[in-house]
């Protein structure tokens, strides 16, 4: 376990109370409210110092209001430093004044439009929406990347059209069954043809739900964790809990544990680049 306090850069926090969220309604264990106080008990020994959270992918017309949400829930709890909000970004007519309300929200650091629930392939390959990213840049916001392993070739041709968006790239960039079904070759050379452009870092997150989701070890997620950090570098790799759709498949600190145990050979400074300093450069954390 990190001696010292970990940046979670992927925290999820929803109430079916105040938002629409279609996508849980069907995962009887995740339809349910998941609070502050639920992540704070389920953290238990793991001690969280700041977190980055990212949209829960509610209603389209409520991304706005769920940023306000946790920005007073911020108020509260400090730790929480950023926000990565929803926009439509492939929606020209819309995407600027919603971006202008965005930004009034002081903590909305980054942008995250879900490519992973698209069929297309080369969804994001459209022109509204490789101009809704470069747009971003005006706005001093970046760009999350929640990508099917097999949509990241298109991934790939819109960074390299976004020259001035910083992106990160969530989950690694793999499907569900990414280390269930074994598809480590197809994605390792997508992953190192990303981490050529510097303006790309990755997110260690979301993994264990990859994996068998009952019987998954740290040994299954080793080999995906290295290939990160082989084409990446220790400089442009984060740690994220993706709680609560993390508890599919484990409690929290047992996947601080596997983390841990995979870069158990890496410096101190190494550590606390993954567990810290990078989420901070990365989402431009105040501490």
């Amino acid at each position: 376990m990190p001696n010292f306090p970990i940046t979670d850069t992927h925290l999820h926090l929803w109430d079916p109370q105040k938002f629409n969220y279609d996508w849980i309604k069907d995962i009887e264990p995740l339809n349910r409210s998941f609070h502050l106080s639920n992540y704070n008990q389920h953290c238990q020994s793991v001690d969280v110092g700041a977190m980055v959270f990212v949209q829960c992918d509610c209603g389209d017309d409520q991304g706005v209001d769920e940023a306000r949400w946790i920005a007073a829930l911020a108020e509260e709890d400090p730790r929480i430093k950023g926000i990565v909000a929803f926009a439509p970004i492939e929606k020209e007519a819309e995407l600027k004044p919603y971006l202008e309300q965005l930004i009034r929200i002081p903590l909305v650091k980054g942008i995250r439009r879900l490519l992973h629930v698209v069929e297309d392939r080369d969804f994001c390959l459209q022109l509204s929406f490789i101009s809704g990213v470069q747009l971003l840049a005006d706005f001093g916001l970046s760009f999350d990347i929640c990508a099917r392993h097999d949509q990241l070739g298109s991934v790939i041709q819109m960074v390299e059209q976004c020259p001035q968006v910083n992106f990160m790239l969530d989950h690694i960039g793999g499907s569900p069954d990414l280390i269930v079904n074994d598809h480590r070759e197809s994605w390792r050379g997508q992953i190192q043809r990303l981490a050529d452009f510097e303006n790309v870092y990755c997110k260690v997150s979301g993994m264990v739900t990859m994996a068998d989701l009952d019987n998954w070890t740290a040994a299954d997620l080793t080999p995906y964790v290295n290939d990160v950090i082989d084409a990446f570098g220790w400089h442009r790799v984060a740690y994220g809990g993706d709680w609560p759709v993390s508890t599919l498949a484990a409690e929290y600190p047992q996947w601080v544990e596997a983390l841990d145990q995979i870069i158990n050979s890496a410096t101190e400074v190494q550590k606390r680049q993954i567990y810290q300093q990078n989420a901070a450069n990365f989402y431009r954390l105040d501490w």
